[in-house]
This record gives C-alpha cells, structure tokens and sequence, in this order.
C-alpha cells in the first residue's frame, strides 16, 4: 500500500465513530465519583487542588473502562496511586530542567515497555505520563506538591469505593466472554449444517479463558454458573466438527446427514439458550423442540460409528453446559445407547468404553497474580522486550523522543513566544503513540480533530456563560460524563469531549480560556505530527515479519497435531494435558498471525516475498492443520485401546517436519513433505483400523501439501526445498 493510502486508510479509521451499546449506569458512578472530589475539593481547599483531585478521578475512572479482567476497583486504585507518585516526582524536578528532562525520558520508556505486559497496563502508564505533564504545574511548593499528590489518590480511592459500594453488573465482563463463546459455538453449529467443514474462529474461546482467570479473592466470589462451562465449550468445538465433517463422520446427503443437521441445528439453540441464560444471570429457557431432537431414540437407529459416538458425546456435553449454566434447568439427556438400534457392522469392533474420568469434567482454575505479585512477572516480560528486533522496544525509543522533543519545542515556545501549557505537544504525542503504525496515525489524526471541535465547543460555552470556578467545575464533570458515556464509540469522540474538560478545568483554576484554545490546539498539533513523524523514521513494520508469524504458527500446528498423532501410539483417554497445551500454543500462534495481518494491511510497506493472496491461502491451510487435528482428538482412544506403534513414528516426523519447514519459510523457501509421506505410508501398512485415523492422516498431509503450493506461488521465485530457485515452467506448473 502506497503512503498515500495508508494515510488515507488510518485517517479515515481514527475519524471513524462507532454504535457501541453504552453503559449509562457505569458513566453515571464514574460521573459522581468525580462530582464527589471537585465538590469536596472545591469546599475544602481552593481551584488548584480541586483540578489535582480531578484529574486523579478522572483518570482513575478512565482506567475501570479498559478491557481488563482484574477488579475495576483496583485498576482505579492502581490508576490514582500512579498518577499521585508520579505528579510528586515530577514537581521535585520541575524546577531544573534537565532533571525533569531525565524524569520524563524515565518514566516514558518505562511506559512504553510498559505495553509488554498488556494493553491495559501501557494505557495506563502513558496516561501518568500525559497527565503528570499537567498535574505538576499546578503546586507551588513541596508541601503543596504532596497534597497534590495526595488528592489525585484520593481521587482514585473514592472511584474504587463507589465501584465497591454501588457494583453495576458484576462480573458483567466475565459473563459476556463465556456467553460470547457459547454463542460462536451455537452459530458454529448452525454454519455446520450447510458447511461441513466451515471455519471457526477460536478467539471467543481464547477470550473466555483469559476471562477466567481470577485472583484467589476473586475465586471465592465468582458466581457458579462462570465455573467450568468454558471447559466444556472447547470440548464441544471438536465434536460438532466431527459430527459435521463428512471425511471422519457420515455422508454429505442422506438419512444420516438429515439427522446430522436436526442435531447441530438443536444444538445451536441450546447454546444460545445457555449463552443467554449466562449473559443475564437468568434461568435457561430450552426449547422443547431442541430437547426432543435429543431425546428421541431414532439417532441411535440412523447414525452409527464415529458420527454416533459424537452425537451422544455431543447430547452429554450439551446436558453438561445447560446443568452448569442453571441447575435447575431440564438440560437434555444424550442419544440412547445402541441397544435401541440394528447392530451395524463395522471394519473392526468398537474399543469399549471406559468410565468417564472425573477430571473431563472439572474445571480447570486458572489463577491471575494480584498486583503486587505481578511486579516481578511485569519486569521479566520487560526485560524480555529488550532487544533490537522488538516492536515493544522500538515504541519505547520512539515515545521517549517524542516526549523529550515535544517538551522542549514546548518549553523553547514559552520562553521565547511567551506560550505557557508547552506540556500539550508532548502529552498529544504520548497519548497518540501506540507500538503499531495505524493506531498511532489514526489517534494522531482524530486527537487533532477532536481537540479542534471540543476547544472550538468549550470556548463557545465560555464566552457565552463566563463562569466562575464553580460553574467551570460543573461544566468539567459534565464533559467528563460524556466522556464515560461515548467511551466505546471511538477516539474522535472521546477526544471532543476530553478536549472541552480541560478546558473547563483548567478555568476553573484560573486560567483564561483564550490562552487555552490557541496553545492547544498549536501544540497538539505539533505532538502529533512528531508522532507520525516518529514512526516513519524509527518504524516497527508488521509486513516483513509476516513470513516469521506465519512460521511460528506452523511450528504450534505441528505440535499440536503430533501431541495428538501421539496418542494414538501411547492411548490415554480423552483429557490428555499436552494435546491441551499444544492447542493453546496453535491458537495463541493463530490469533498472533491474525493481529500482525490486520496490522500489516495498511501499512505503506511491499509485501517483502509474501503477497496478500499468497498469505490468505496459508492461513487457510494452517487452520486446516488445525482443524483436522481437532478432528482427531475428537476421537482419541480409549485408555486400555490396542496402540498403533506407527503413530509414535508419525508424530516424531510431523513435529520435526513442521520445525523444519517454518525454517524455510523464513528463509523464503518452499518446504516439501516427503519424510510425513514416507511415516503415512508406514501407518498405512500397519493397517489401522479405524476411518478416523485413516482419513485424518490423509487430510493433515492434503493440508501440509496446500501450504506448500500456496507459498509456492509468491513472488519473487522461490526455491523448493533449498535447491534452487524455481523456473518458469515449475512456476507456471504450480
């Protein structure tokens, strides 16, 4: 993409605004909260502590919106206390300007490496750093300075209180992940029944487990209905494919396949049934149609082999979610045993079931550090960043320039134009800054015109109204509520609105409106053209290293299907923790793959060896790979089942091949298959039994050969297998 559609793609992104579902309630706590503290403030102290107080609310509750699963009272608490050191600190050196320039380099670097540990954390540290610009300029003296600092925590603390004393939708969060994946499970079902083998994304599911890990306190209050039914999602993804996919399960038309329809179709409705019931804390409200299809005894009459053990896997799984989701409900039983149908034969008998093992069914807790235990964990995933090939650190170089330069130009513009508030130009290119390039060019963008629009706003209200310090502080905690309340729209939005309370509050403390609109509005664009300017001359391109996220997805394919090939060789039942280890590794390589192609989309970068139609054809058969693995281990065998030796063998070639092909792929080399097609050949002449395997071996070859003529087809020539570049007629062969 050329520069100038890049542009044109982040501008018209940043700009855009979006139809969110708002939180009235929520913006109307974080409004009081804020209310509380300028009030109090004002009564109590004078102007300039009041604007320290709101700042600390302010942002406190600007914290409780990012999309964290930790307590929205200690990311207020945490958001205040910050600021509140921070703003110390900063006036200690304020008065010298080269330790000042020492302190903000500091703490803007750590923001930046702060992004290692989450989003959440590096928002929050690049808004201490924004808001200490501000916070410091308002105490005169160092006792002042530590009152300051000391009511921009109070400002949190009282956040965190309201939160505490009057909770909206508890645990609301958590309920929508695990209703969100339910519901993509149900939709999954229903896009099963006229594609057997459609796609799925396993995002809600990844969502739904990082949505699940709670602090020790935390596990002690979670409601029962958020306890194990995520557990029995991610083993219902696998049996609906398997139900569905004509390869391991039955016909594409017929009496079966009709039957395979009314099941997925029944499930669907139950899923949302219990996503419903979750989302909203209410009792599950089955349809009696849905409940029949499973109770009725013609399946175990029509389906037979791998498709009716799925389906009275599915019809238990299904009872199980529905029990977890309210248990009081009349959840569905499974499909009748065989006994109620003509035995059918079969290539080689059935292994016989084992009783079920109590742990298939038990939750797995999944524990989140508290804070204080995440300091040490927050400081390895820092140190980890630090090295020339990371985005992470690059966006820390970058950001700390920026912040550097822009408080000079600001500080150069007050001495010699007599421009005072210099600070905007840094804080514009520290909010703005993201380690990504359409981020930081679109919040650039929308920044400069939401700062136009809501100066533009505030000053008409001033020049209108002339209010006094208490009027300013009303008219600041109503553009604060609407801030809360358009929080989800979009930046530009949020922006407008941003924009028009610091101008309220800053009246309120005294200082004249017309200084603020002309500094501004100069100075916020200037940090953020320094902003884009930063990124196209210390970029952190997504684009060239596509080809190394795309290898790195192989190489968790390939384990993952080898930790299932593998047990085949070594049968452990169905709960086998390194089949679940390796298929948590594949999705987090899959969504990785998927945020870096997103990112790389409009980026003003050439491909570099890997078009885009070349990249949406691997990551098509990737998510095979995937998805016939998933097809597998939807039928591992039984503990006590007749091992297949060959297996072993397989899996050892699978996991070694799949190594050494993401090696060549980033060498931009064509990998070739020839050692898997030699152990198939093995396994075939053992003679398995079972039309799983069978089939399941073959796709996860088709699919290996699929990546292969997709990277075969980009340019420029390629080399196949390291031997040479390809010729004209291989390509045009291919």
């Amino acid at each position: 993409m050329s520069w100038r559609n890049a542009l044109k793609e982040t501008a018209r992104s940043g700009l855009k605004v979006e139809r969110r579902r708002l939180e009235p309630l929520i913006a109307i706590r974080a409004t009081a909260g804020l209310a509380l503290v300028v009030g109090l403030s004002l009564y109590f102290f004078d102007p300039a502590v009041a604007a320290s107080s709101a700042f600390g609310a302010f942002q406190a509750a600007i914290a409780t919106f990012q999309r964290s699963w930790r307590p929205r009272p200690v990311l207020a608490l945490a958001s205040g206390v910050s600021l509140g050191i921070s703003t110390f600190l900063g006036y200690l050196t304020g008065a010298n300007l080269i330790l000042f320039l020492a302190l903000l380099a500091l703490w803007t670097f750590l923001a930046g490496l702060s992004w290692s540990v989450g989003p959440t954390v590096g928002i929050i540290a690049s808004s201490n750093v924004a808001m200490m610009l501000v916070t410091i300029t308002l105490p005169t003296t160092i006792a002042q300075a530590a009152g300051h600092a000391a009511m921009i925590a109070v400002g949190g603390l009282v956040q965190a209180a309201l939160i505490v004393a009057f909770p909206v939708r508890r645990w609301g969060a958590q309920r929508d992940a695990l209703a969100d994946a339910l519901a993509g499970e149900a939709d999954y079902a229903r896009r099963l029944r006229h594609d057997p083998v459609a796609a799925f994304d396993p995002a809600p599911l990844m969502n739904a487990r990082s949505a699940a890990a709670v602090t020790p306190r935390q596990a002690r209050t979670r409601p029962a209905e958020l306890h194990g039914a995520r557990g029995l999602a991610e083993r219902i993804r696998p049996v609906l494919a398997s139900l569905a996919d004509p390869a391991v399960g039955v016909p594409e038309e017929g009496v079966e396949r009709d039957r395979v329809r009314e099941l997925l179709a029944a499930a669907g409705q139950i899923l949302d049934a219990a996503a419903r019931a979750i989302r909203h804390g209410e009792a599950v409200k089955l349809p009696p149609a849905a409940i029949a299809t499973f109770k009725t005894p013609d399946t175990g009459a029509i389906l037979s082999g791998p498709a009716h053990r799925a389906a009275t896997r599915l019809g238990k799984l299904l009872h199980d979610v529905v029990e977890t989701a309210d248990p009081k409900s009349t959840a569905p039983e499974a499909p009748p045993p065989d006994g109620t149908r003509p035995p059918q034969p079969e290539p080689a008998p059935e292994p016989a079931p084992t009783p079920p093992d109590q742990s298939d069914t038990r939750p797995i807790p999944l524990i989140r550090p508290t804070l204080p235990a995440l300091a040490p964990v927050a400081a390895r995933a820092m140190r980890k960043e630090l090295t020339h090939k990371s985005a992470i650190l690059r966006h820390a170089i970058r950001v700390t320039a920026v912040a550097v330069t822009g408080y000079l130009i600001g500080h150069a513009l007050n001495v010699h134009l007599g421009f005072g508030h210099g600070y905007w130009a840094p804080m514009a290119s520290v909010m703005v800054m993201r380690p990504d390039f359409s981020q930081t060019y679109g919040r650039a963008v929308a920044r400069f015109g939401g700062t136009l629009i809501g100066v533009a706003l505030a000053t008409g209200v001033v020049q209108l109204a002339h209010p006094g310090a208490y009027f300013s502080g009303v008219l600041a905690v109503a553009a604060a509520g609407l801030t809360y309340l358009f929080m989800r729209t979009g930046y530009v939005t949020v922006q407008v609105m941003v924009s028009a309370y610091v101008v309220f509050l800053l009246g309120m403390g005294g200082i004249e409106w017309s200084q603020t609109v002309r500094e501004r509005v100069l100075l916020t664009l200037i940090g953020g053209l320094l902003a884009m300017l930063s990124y196209a001359v210390y970029p952190a391109w997504e684009t060239p290293r596509l080809r190394t996220r795309l290898a790195d997805w192989l190489v968790a394919d390939g384990r993952y299907a080898a930790a299932v090939v593998r047990h085949y060789a070594e049968p452990a039942g169905k709960v086998c923790p390194d089949v679940r280890e390796a298929l948590l590794e594949a999705r987090n390589a899959r969504i990785a793959w998927q945020d870096a192609a997103a990112r790389a989309q409009n980026e003003p970068v050439r491909h570099r060896g890997l078009s885009r139609a070349a990249a949406d054809d691997a990551e098509h058969a990737l998510a095979q790979i995937a998805r016939v693995a998933m097809l597998m281990e939807a039928h591992l065998p039984d503990r006590g089942t007749t091992p297949v030796p060959a297996a072993a063998q397989l899996a050892t070639v699978l996991r070694e091949s799949t190594e050494q092909a993401a090696k060549a792929v980033r060498e931009r080399r064509v990998p070739t298959w020839e050692p898997v097609r030699a152990a198939l050949a093995e396994w075939d002449g053992e003679g398995v039994p079972d039309r799983v395997v069978r089939r399941g071996t073959r796709l996860l070859l088709e699919s290996l050969d699929e990546l292969s003529e997709a990277l075969g087809t980009t340019p420029p020539p390629m080399t196949v297998d390291g031997n040479g570049p390809r010729t004209p007629k291989e390509s045009a062969a291919r």
